[in-house]
This record gives structure tokens, C-alpha cells and sequence, in this order.
């Protein structure tokens, strides 16, 4: 066995707490962390089993009373399982915890699966993001926590997330992982939850975790009922991306991942225009100065015109989606 302070095998002449003793102990921590996430992907992919279904489809036929008209049936069947699991039949989850323990080896990852035993369920505002993590502050304890991105994709500070949460295995204070469904929801809703924590500071019997689990599907019926329909993004960020699209549509051009370009650029910069076509027409020069659809023959001052725009507000847009395009 190498000692910290041995040279290190690798030949640099360095000392191997100097050189390569951090990378073995990245490399635990990467293989530490797709053991954790396989366990979680496994459970997903075998549960409920088939003596479980009369049950899980009964509340999933509770909720789509409540919540159907407005979300589709998929995103109801989504969280309604986590909810499922969590809430109404934990055991199938903790049975399930006990086996893992039992084929379970390394243990650092049995000592995160005892951390496992009580999901809780997080409603919160995102407050910083960084590389790796956002900040969410719980609605109604106003607790925060570090929570894992999922992926690359940019999160905007101000929208509010909805999933259960676990230890994300790092040991370190406060830092979780979504278990499944982790559902972000655009600033339109605040409302919303403003609301929820309004009718939570009103009574005095409930925790927070068992107020949100008594809340269930009605925590959706509002959301529903104040416009949200299952996406991410804002009423004014989703007219940008139609207009767009419908006049590339029009004009028989395909767009690529043009789109998702501008998509990015609207919940990470989140611009302040007075008016969607601005963006959109500025979008529109942005896409075809960067060879991402066919080129129009037109001029800039054409293209403001057909949107309706003037040339300033459609540079503007120009410039701030080349300058996000380049530092990317």
C-alpha cells in the first residue's frame, strides 16, 4: 500500500498525496455515486410490482379527477408514483432499501442507504445555481439546501422546484439529490405558492412535510387553475419560441437545434423585452448569421419590418444572443 507521503507510483517524482491520491479518491467518489444512482434506477424500473398496481393505479385515478383537466395522464402516472412510494406505501420503498443492503459491499454506499430511509418531498425557491448545485429554499421553513443538477441544461434563479429528496452521498451538510421527478416551475406561479405558505402559517397542527403531503394533488389543482400546463417555461418565453417558430414554419426552413439556442438563452438570461417579437426577430438574425437554417434574403431592416419591430430592438436581442452564443 502506497503511503501518503511515499513517491508516487505514477513517476512524476512528486509525493503521492501531491499527485495522485486526489484522483484515486475522485475516482471512489465517481464510482460511490453511480452505485447510488443504479440503486435508485433499478428500483424505478422493478417497482410497483404487479401486487401493487390495484393500488397505485387507484391513486392515480384520484388524482387525475383532481388535476386531469389540466395535465396529461403521464405527468399525472409521474408524480403520483413518487408520491405513491413516499407517502402512501413507504414500505415497498424500505423493503426494497433492505435488499439493496444485503448485496451491498462498499461501505460507504451502505452508509448512505441508511441515510435513505425517510424521503421527503421539497417544494422550493432556487435562490443561486452553480455548477453543480442549486440553493432551494423551502417554501414554507424558508431551509436551504444544496440541491444536484441533473443536468447542463441552464436553471434560472426565481423558479420553484417540486421532487423528494435524499442524501446525495457526499457527507456533506445539506446537500441532497431528487429521488425521480424533479419539476421546475416558471416565475408565472408564484402566486401559487405565496398562497400555499399563506394557508400553512394559518394552522398549527401539521409540519411542513405533513402539510405538503395533506396538500397532494390540490398543491396541482392551483397550479393548474393559474395557467400551468407541465412546461418550464414562461407565457412570455413560450410566445418568443412560437413566434420564431412559426415564421421559420412559414418559410419552410428548418430549424435544428436553433431552437434550443434560444431556449437557453431565455431561461438563462432571462431578457427583459417589452415585446416577444423583438426577441424573436432578433433571434431570427442571430440564427441565420450563424449558418443554423437556411438564410433569408432579407435585410436587417426588412427582417424588423416583418416583425414589426425597430432595427434597435432587434439588434439589441442580436447582440445579447451572440454574446451568450460565444461564451457558451
Amino acid at each position: 500500500m502506497v503511503g501518503r507521503n511515499d513517491p508516487c507510483p505514477c513517476g512524476s517524482g512528486k509525493k503521492y498525496k501531491k499527485c495522485c491520491e486526489s484522483k484515486q479518491n475522485d475516482s471512489i467518489k465517481e464510482v460511490k455515486i453511480e452505485e447510488l444512482e443504479r440503486t435508485l434506477q433499478y428500483f424505478y424500473d422493478h417497482y410497483p410490482e404487479r401486487k401493487d398496481m390495484e393500488a397505485y393505479t387507484d391513486l392515480v385515478n384520484s388524482w387525475t379527477k383532481t388535476i386531469g383537466d389540466y395535465l396529461d395522464l403521464e405527468m399525472i402516472e409521474a408524480i403520483a408514483m413518487d408520491e405513491f412510494f413516499f407517502h402512501y406505501k413507504q414500505e415497498i420503498w424500505l423493503g426494497y432499501l433492505e435488499k439493496q443492503k444485503k448485496i451491498m459491499v462498499r461501505p460507504s454506499t451502505l452508509s448512505v442507504l441508511d441515510q435513505w430511509n425517510e424521503p421527503k418531498v421539497f417544494v422550493g425557491k432556487v435562490k443561486e445555481v452553480n455548477e453543480h448545485h442549486m440553493t432551494v429554499s423551502h417554501i414554507l421553513t424558508n431551509e436551504s439546501i444544496l440541491l444536484r443538477r441533473e443536468s447542463d441544461k441552464p436553471v434560472p434563479v426565481g423558479v420553484h422546484v417540486y421532487c423528494f429528496i435524499l442524501p446525495d452521498g457526499s457527507d456533506k451538510q445539506n446537500h441532497y439529490l431528487a429521488v425521480s421527478s424533479l419539476v421546475f416551475f416558471p416565475v408565472d406561479h408564484q402566486v401559487v405558492f405565496d398562497e400555499i405558505a399563506k394557508q400553512f402559517e394559518k394552522q398549527v397542527q401539521l409540519s411542513a412535510q405533513d402539510f405538503l403531503k395533506e396538500m397532494g394533488a390540490t398543491l396541482w389543482k392551483l397550479l393548474g387553475q393559474n395557467g400551468y400546463e407541465g412546461g418550464e417555461y414562461t407565457n412570455f418565453e413560450v410566445g418568443v419560441l412560437q413566434v420564431a417558430i412559426d415564421f421559420l414554419e412559414k418559410n419552410n426552413r428548418e430549424y435544428g437545434n436553433f431552437i434550443e439556442i434560444v431556449e437557453d438563452y431565455l431561461v438563462e438570461q432571462q431578457p427583459n423585452a417589452r415585446k416577444e417579437v423583438a426577441i424573436a426577430a432578433g433571434a431570427i438574425r442571430f440564427g441565420q448569421e450563424n449558418g443554423l437554417f437556411e438564410p433569408f434574403d432579407m435585410t436587417i431592416k426588412e427582417i424588423a419590418e416583418t416583425f414589426d419591430v425597430s432595427t434597435a430592438s432587434l439588434n439589441k436581442y442580436y447582440n445579447d444572443l451572440t454574446t451568450y452564443y460565444k461564451g457558451k
